[in-house]
């Protein structure tokens, strides 16, 4: 090759060689266009998710009577996973229909039927789910909608450490560091926000509080590692299939719930649209599409943004209440929502990532050097031996050669 053109041993025809720049160039360009498609679906789940996580606490509260609820929260949930379904069937329905030829059908038995048996491990989210969506009731007798989302946000660090332990996530110092000062917004936000002396079910409202809140921490962040897991894990199964697997086991779930109550307090309570009225009419359409969405996140986005994306919604939460309910912003919350922010913006930054990268390249470069120098200590033994070969080649035919009279 000369001044980047090839040319052909054989029929001496020459062909222009893409430079290392060429294919860099391409490779780039490539890197950018997926990025940015990556980043505008991760801007369209943030506001969407900050819309609907932001206004469910409100949703709740609106539903309660006199401090309590008059339905079965176990009713609200089994009602929102089967608008689910029925959502995920639809949207089957629809992708069906523009299939291309020659592609394995989506309604077929043998595709649902191994479908159903790879994302087997979809149920344990929704048993998890199943559980959350009732505490998410409960917690609501402790605090106000605000604070309710202020805790929540508790869950990113769990969800973070399940992430290393589970899926071998890996994190830099200064992503730690982020969700460090995320512990410490919250703890901001939580000073002198429960009442003194005041009870709930029996038992110290400080100390149901902290149970509660170590249940409501635990339990969603199981299931949202395990359903990221779960997604990604059948990455080329439809997400409209395994929403379909994943909601029907949380119907089931919930429906079991139901029975337990039905037995617990009589057959009277069976009656799954007792005590709902308008507010919990949207409630439920604001859960199934809380839902729908954060399946779009665990599978093609990140549990991390998930639950940071839920934090800036804290802002719409806190306003909305002190709005509609007369609920007080103090200073700490504005101090604690302040510091929020900075930890979302420090683990989220260039710099946060640039480590990672770096480590990656240099252990990309580092593998690349020793493979170069494997290649060339190959290449030269090759050579030795291919001389060696020839040389005894050569040994023989002069032995075998006749003398010739001079």
């Amino acid at each position: 090759m000369k001044n980047g053109i090839a040319e052909c041993s054989v029929c001496h025809s020459k062909l222009v060689s893409p430079g290392s720049k060429t294919i860099s160039r391409a490779y780039d360009d490539h890197k950018i266009r997926v990025s940015s498609k990556q980043r505008v679906l991760n801007v369209l789940l943030v506001v969407g998710d900050c819309m609907l996580v932001g206004l469910q606490p409100v949703l709740v509260y609106m539903s309660k009577v006199d401090g309590k609820f008059n339905f079965s929260p176990i009713s609200v949930n089994f009602l929102t996973e089967i608008a689910k379904v029925i959502f995920a069937v639809v949207m089957l329905l629809i992708q069906a229909r523009h299939q291309k030829v020659g592609e394995k059908p989506l309604l077929s038995l043998s595709t649902f039927v191994q479908a159903a048996r790879n994302n087997v491990l979809l149920a344990v989210p929704a048993l998890l789910y199943a559980i959350n969506n009732y505490l998410k009731f409960t917690m609501q007798l402790y605090f106000n909608p605000a604070t309710v989302k202020m805790l929540s946000n508790l869950k990113v660090l769990v969800i973070a450490v399940l992430l290393k332990m589970i899926m071998k996530r890996r994190f830099s110092i200064i992503q730690w560091e982020a969700l460090a000062l995320l512990l410490i917004g919250i703890s901001v936000n939580q000073l002198r926000s429960l009442p003194e002396g005041a009870t709930a079910i029996g038992i110290p409202l400080a100390t149901g509080a902290y149970v509660c809140t170590v249940i409501f921490v635990t339990v969603p962040s199981m299931a949202s590692v395990f359903n990221e897991y779960a997604l990604k894990s059948q990455y080329d199964t439809s997400i409209y299939l395994q929403n379909l697997f994943l909601y029907g086991y949380g119907a089931i779930f919930n429906f079991l719930g139901i029975l337990g109550t039905v037995i617990y307090k009589g057959p009277d309570s069976f009656d799954i649209l007792q005590g709902h009225s308008r507010a919990t009419m949207f409630l439920i359409l604001n859960n199934a599409a809380q839902g729908i969405l954060s399946s779009f996140f665990f599978k093609y986005a990140d549990t991390i943004l998930k639950k940071y994306s839920s934090t800036v919604a804290t802002i719409f939460t806190g306003i909305a209440s002190a709005a509609l309910f007369g609920h007080v912003i103090t200073m700490n919350f504005l101090l604690g929502i302040s510091i929020v922010f900075i930890s979302m913006h420090q683990f989220f930054s260039p710099l946060a990532k640039a480590r990672d990268e770096q480590q990656q390249n240099g252990n990309l470069e580092l593998s690349s050097a020793k493979d170069t120098h494997r290649a060339n200590n190959d290449s030269f033994i090759n050579m030795a031996a291919g001389a060696n070969e020839e040389a005894s080649h050569r040994g023989e035919s002069d032995d075998r050669t006749p003398l010739l009279p001079r």
